[in-house]
This record gives C-alpha cells, sequence and structure tokens, in this order.
C-alpha cells in the first residue's frame, strides 16, 4: 500500500540516527547533544526563501533567532506553497525553499538540466499531518480508508461507501444527518500533495473541498463550522479544534497525533518538513547560507522547531544533515 510505504520512511531514517524517545504525555525537548549555536565574523548580506506555507512561521523563527546573531542580515520569507520553492531555486530567486511534500522527480531534473546536479534536501523538523474536527465533534477516530472516502472521489483505498455524513461513520443524535463541510490546501500546497498521495491513495479530491490558501486558514474553517473537517500540519492547531487519532487500515490500533507516534512513525501521517538549498558537490558554501543552516540544526535552532509546534531531530540526524552541505558543527 502506497500510504504505509511512504510513512515508514521516517522511521528508518531517525531509527539509524538514534530514535528519539519521548514517553507519553511527556514534554518535547532538544536533544542535548546538539550543538549550541555560536556567531561567527565575515557574515553579511541578504537571503530570501520561498516555498511552504506550512513551513513560513518556522522559517521566520529560524529568521528572528539568526538575526539576534546578525543584525545587518536581510531575510525576507515568502510562503505560498511548495510547489513555489523549486522554480525559485532554479531560477535563483531564492537561497532557500522549504517544502513539506519532497521534490517530485520532474522538479529535480528541471533543477538538474540547469545546474548539472541535484538539489540538496535538508530534514529539518518532523511534523505530523492532523486531520482535525471541531472540538466539540464526538468521533473517537478515523482509518486512512474513512478518511479517503471522506475527502475523495476516488475511493482508491477501499472503502465501500462514499462517507458524505457524520451518521454515515456513526454518529448519532444531532450529527446523524449532518453533511461533512470538508476543508483542505490548494494545489500549489505540498501538504495538499502530501495528504493526496497518502490520506487519498494517490487518489483524487471531491470538487466539494473547500481549498484555502494557507494552513490556518483551514484551521480556522473547522474551527467555525460545528460540522467540518479538515488537515493542516500540527504546528498550526488551536483550542478549537482536535486533531482526530488515526489508524492505518480498519482493526488497527488508532494512533493520536502526539510526539512519540510521531517519532516511531507510527501515527499514518508522520513526515519530514524540508529545506531545499542549491549545493554544488564538494564546493564550499557562503558564510551566510553556511551560517543559517548551522543555525537550524543547532540546538537554537531545534527549539524554534519546537516553539512553533513541530518536532526537533535528534542530534545524529541533525549532523547528517549539516554533512550534506560540508558543513561542520
Amino acid at each position: 500500500m502506497i500510504a504505509r510505504t511512504m510513512m515508514t520512511r521516517i522511521v528508518p531514517a531517525l531509527a539509524a540516527a538514534g530514535l528519539m524517545s519521548v514517553a507519553a504525555g511527556a514534554q518535547v525537548q532538544v536533544d542535548r547533544n546538539l550543538p549550541e549555536y555560536t556567531p561567527v565574523s565575515g557574515v553579511s548580506g541578504s537571503l530570501k526563501s520561498m516555498g511552504s506555507d506550512t513551513m513560513n512561521n518556522q522559517m521566520a523563527l529560524w529568521a528572528e533567532g539568526f538575526l539576534r546573531y546578525y543584525p545587518n542580515v536581510q531575510i525576507e520569507i515568502e510562503g505560498k506553497g511548495s510547489s513555489t520553492a523549486p522554480a525559485a531555486l532554479v531560477a535563483g530567486t531564492a537561497q532557500f525553499g522549504p517544502m513539506s511534500r519532497a521534490m517530485r522527480a520532474q522538479e529535480i531534473d528541471d533543477f538538474q538540466r540547469r545546474y548539472g546536479y541535484e538539489p540538496t534536501r535538508l530534514e529539518t523538523a518532523i511534523d505530523m499531518l492532523a486531520v482535525y474536527v471541531h472540538k466539540d465533534n464526538p468521533i473517537q477516530g478515523l482509518t486512512l480508508q474513512q478518511v479517503d472516502a471522506i475527502f475523495s472521489s476516488t475511493r482508491r483505498g477501499g472503502h465501500d461507501t462514499d462517507i458524505r455524513t457524520w451518521g454515515d461513520l456513526g454518529l448519532t443524535g444531532e450529527w446523524a444527518n449532518r453533511p461533512i463541510g470538508l476543508y483542505g490546501r490548494n494545489a500549489a500546497s505540498g501538504t495538499y500533495g502530501y495528504f493526496k498521495d497518502i490520506a487519498l491513495f494517490g487518489g483524487d479530491f471531491k470538487s466539494s473541498v473547500k481549498e484555502q490558501p494557507g494552513s490556518s486558514s483551514v484551521v480556522q474553517g473547522v474551527a467555525s463550522d460545528r460540522f467540518a473537517i479538515g488537515y493542516s500540519g500540527i504546528g498550526y492547531r488551536t483550542a478549537d479544534v482536535r486533531p482526530v487519532p488515526l489508524a492505518h487500515d480498519s482493526g488497527g490500533e488508532f494512533f493520536e497525533a502526539e510526539a512519540e507516534n510521531a517519532y516511531t512513525g507510527e501515527y499514518p501521517l508522520s513526515r519530514f518538513l524540508y529545506v531545499y538549498v542549491n549545493h554544488r558537490p564538494g564546493a564550499d558554501m557562503d558564510p551566510l547560507r553556511r551560517e543559517f543552516i548551522r543555525y537550524m540544526f543547532s540546538r537554537q535552532g531545534q527549539q524554534d522547531v519546537i516553539r512553533d509546534g513541530y518536532y526537533p531531530l535528534p542530534a545524529q540526524l541533525a549532523s547528517q544533515q549539516l554533512q550534506k552541505v560540508g558543513v561542520r558543527n
């Protein structure tokens, strides 16, 4: 199954790096083996980040932290969707391309035709794509097949029937005949693409999905519509919505959208958040980009990940990302 195969890619990477265990209910903390960021001289200039809306706040927090050390640096951040990142990197109009999905083969090919080598993908944080309902909704859990039947017109997950009302999911009383209002992202979004690939098993969205320009808009839509459901990154959770526990399939265990299930990969929609950069293999990176990347994978930078509601990397995995661009801790 495509969903289970793609979801489990997160597990080998974390296991190989020394899986960071988080006890149920425990507060997430950065790995104490992550290095403290220490500034260097000779850093100046300007940076631009273009890409994921899901990572817009994260890039802003990294920029804010970085500017404490280098107040004369100029940083511009634009988050209109992951699909804008590859083109910006190819054109050279941005130095960083944050994406909530991996680049597609065609996007990599376009970059390689321009530069002669592939873009470098940095795994920067761990996210869970949450399926949100209104805080008053009594639904206890959903399988991926049910999620597919709710959002998709093709039902490639194999659910027998279309799901259009809350009664179709077993809710009674005032919920039984209520149509399910659908909120999602637009096609420029990496979250849209990831959800389509995994939760919809590569199928098509229903035309009734209300496409939103940003992650927060999805959550706001669900918060204001008692009978709605939507999907967005876990960093956008508010008190007015509730992430629904998910199971891989019928009869399987339901997993809450909590940190321990993200690190093990048991939550079905666990994923990495990426930043792509243009790095010629074997070449030295310029000081400005080098130091920004060092900051991202430092203790301070991964603390910013927690501040944004996502989950930090184990130190060994962070070190592996630095090695991809020839940067030492």
